[in-house]
């Protein structure tokens, strides 16, 4: 174990903006640990980059498994015994967007909070005590602005008429968790911080969007590089503070 290696962990990094952002943490000499749930995947995509000369490493993790969470802290703690940063990245709309929110299943409801909000609750209380082990560890948790009360309240704003029910109001629980997480946090070195990665062409959304996956990726890279004079407890998009 070398102490004064960063590591980080990215869930839902073999494609899309969790992908980008582990390119773009490991292009900034941070050993990155490309984490998805099929293992295969995973390995191709980290060879790519060590093909690149980047320093990636896959890692196995379904978030929405307990026993994989588990599994994947037991291994980053037996191989390098702290985490520096983790960004909760994962995410998935599955929710039928021609129909309103009344009409949505409650199936539908429950697989977006499984993955969006409680599985980035689980990842994070499993490698707690790893990120703890860091000298000042970053907890990046990637929402949307979609998540903001504020803005979906007011008439005139441009995600006003933007109702993804079920993705937004699992955003608006992340966004609620990371206040909640950094007023815990708020007396160690750990940062917790919200950030929306923008309008970005994705698999996602049908590669619509308005910006492209690397700029997608800057917002969640720079809060995990901040320095000690950096924000806890905020939502962020590239800087830019965001209602709740």
């Amino acid at each position: 174990m070398n102490p004064t290696l960063k590591v980080a962990l990215v869930t839902g990094a073999t494609r899309g903006i969790g992908r980008e952002t582990a390119r773009q943490l490991a292009e900034a000499g941070v050993t990155t640990l490309l984490a998805g749930r099929d293992q295969a995947r995973a390995r191709a995509v980290a060879d790519q980059f060590k093909a690149e000369g980047l320093p990636v490493e896959p890692i196995t993790l379904d978030v929405t498994h307990a026993d994989s969470i588990h599994k994947a802290a037991a291994e980053v703690k037996a191989r390098f015994g702290k985490l520096d940063i983790l960004v909760n990245n994962a995410g998935v709309v599955v929710e039928e967007l021609d129909k309103v929110p009344s009409e949505q299943t409650l199936d539908a409801w429950r697989k977006t909070f499984d993955t969006n909000f409680f599985a980035a609750v689980e990842v994070t209380k499993a490698f707690l005590p790893l990120l703890k082990a860091a000298p000042a560890a970053r907890i990046v948790n990637v929402s949307s602005r979609l998540g903001s009360l504020t803005l979906h309240a007011d008439p005139t704003s441009p995600i006003y008429d933007v109702k993804v029910p079920a993705y937004n109001a699992s955003k608006s629980a992340l966004n609620s968790w990371t206040v909640h997480l950094a007023y815990e946090l708020r007396d160690t070195p750990i940062k917790v911080n919200a950030v929306h990665p923008g309008y970005v062409q994705t698999d996602m959304n049908g590669g619509k969007g308005a910006i492209d996956v690397p700029t997608g990726a800057k917002s969640s890279v720079g809060m995990a590089l901040i320095g000690a004079d950096g924000p806890t407890g905020s939502f962020t998009y590239l800087g830019e503070t965001l209602p709740w």
